[in-house]
């Protein structure tokens, strides 16, 4: 059955969303757009042109255009203020939804947004497409199969200065809210671990072009006395990182390394005498499966199947509710001074 879907918010963001599912034929096989919403009309009338859709209702008022189009699904590509307000709707019409990161705009809103979910029997999920890139899915192989023995660490670094212009250089906790989720998400993705505890101090570095929060440290304590690391900023000018940051893993075994492109590096322990034992070089293992490592198309084949099928997708709201904690722990931390316990924020 193919589903009906609406997009709401035609910015820039869904222009990536579009290309996504017209470069699936599975995708298109199982979802056709029916409708398109923004505050602004031209806008999604231009991206009708663009994408060369077809009989596709445009509208202003998200209610009206799903009653109107009978539609079951929605992708959810409005700004985090907005998000509250149309995923409920939306579950309330009885469609499924896949939202943009974050899930909520506050994790009281996404409690709601979750038994809101619940109740209505949709699935609900959040497009975490770093999840399903070939280099996160290498690393949780590794952990997964214990190539490095038990992780104990994991250390990540990302300094990058994009100029947006946009509503992300007006919004408070830039770095944390918008960019640094990824990396919490798939964290804790490629660990299999649960946050316990972050401590994090955020700051907006002197020539940050961004209102609020364009860096920041965060020390997250997880589960197994592991810990992770995440040192950041947004207004970093010169040498960069890569955007998915530079991993390095520590196993009871070895290290794995990872410059966030295309460079690994697995070793163990070497049997060298001395203070230093040196190391043995792995071999690193390539993703699972290659279907699961093509970004947003993933995210998307992947929620669609569990909206067909009734299983969970990998990135429902119910689990992703834990990587907005880290975020929204490590903004408490950064407020307060204080370490925030994720342990007790009810997820």
């Amino acid at each position: 059955m193919t589903s009906r879907a609406v997009l709401c918010g035609c910015g820039a963001m869904a222009k990536g969303w579009l290309r996504a599912i017209q470069s699936s034929a599975e995708i298109q096989a199982a979802v056709t757009i029916v409708g398109l919403v923004d505050i602004n009309g031209e806008t999604a009338v231009a991206l009708v042109a663009e994408f060369g859709l077809e009989n596709v209702v445009i509208g202003t008022s998200l209610a009206d255009v799903l009653i109107e189009t009978r539609a079951d699904m929605l992708f959810d590509v409005v700004i985090p203020s907005a998000r509250a307000e149309v995923v409920s709707t939306a579950l309330r019409l009885g469609c499924h939804v896949l939202s943009e990161k974050p899930l909520a705009a506050s994790l009281g809103e996404a409690r709601d947004l979750l038994a809101l979910a619940a109740a209505a029997g949709r699935v609900h999920a959040v497009v975490q497409n770093r999840r399903f890139i070939s280099g996160v899915r290498r690393m949780r192989r590794v952990v997964q199969e214990g190539l490095i023995g038990e992780l104990t660490a994991i250390h990540c670094d990302f300094f990058i200065g994009p100029h947006f212009g946009g509503f992300r250089e007006a919004m408070d906790n830039v770095l944390l809210l918008d960019m640094a989720i990824h990396t919490f998400d798939a964290a804790r993705f490629v660990s299999g671990k649960l946050p316990l505890s972050v401590y994090c101090v955020e700051t907006n570095p002197s020539g940050s072009w961004y209102a609020h929060g364009a860096a920041a440290n965060a020390i997250f304590r997880l589960s197994g006395d592991a810990v992770f690391t995440y040192r950041g900023s947004w207004c970093a000018e010169g040498r960069r990182t890569s955007w998915e940051s530079n991993w390095r893993l520590v196993g009871s075994k070895g290290m794995l390394t990872w410059d966030g492109e295309d460079a690994f590096e697995a070793t163990v322990a070497g049997d060298e005498p001395g203070l230093l034992r040196g190391h043995h070089a792995l071999v690193v293992p390539d993703a699972p499966d290659d279907e699961e490592t093509h970004g947003h198309k993933s995210v998307l084949v992947d929620f669609i199947r569990a909206a067909q099928s009734g299983r969970a997708p990998e990135t429902a709201a119910a689990d992703n509710i834990r990587s907005l904690a880290m975020v929204f722990g490590a903004i408490e931390s950064a407020r307060t001074g204080l370490p925030v316990d994720l342990s007790a924020q009810g997820y």
